[in-house]
């Protein structure tokens, strides 16, 4: 059974590019981990396969970090992003 555990909130969202901004308030994340972004609308699990912090690629990002992540779908400002643990 797989857990989830908060590690942040989506901030913003750039269709264009399919990126979203994410704040970890609440943990790390790194490329390898699933996500899920859940929201009112917005329910959407993947693979985080690249991360950036202001425009720069970065294997981990540490709690406190704003950073971007390529998404698949749209998602919304303030949908909560977990780590899945399996």
């Amino acid at each position: 059974m797989a857990t989830e555990e908060k590690v942040g909130v989506v901030t913003d969202y750039y269709a264009k590019i399919g990126v979203a901004a994410i704040r970890l308030a609440d943990g790390a994340l790194q490329v390898g981990d699933t996500i899920r972004i859940r929201g009112h609308t917005t329910d959407v699990t993947q693979p985080v396969e690249s991360l950036e912090v202001e425009h720069a690629p970065v294997q981990r990002a540490e709690r406190g970090s704003e950073v971007a992540v390529k998404v698949g779908e749209r998602v919304r400002k303030h949908d909560e992003v977990l780590r899945v643990a399996t």
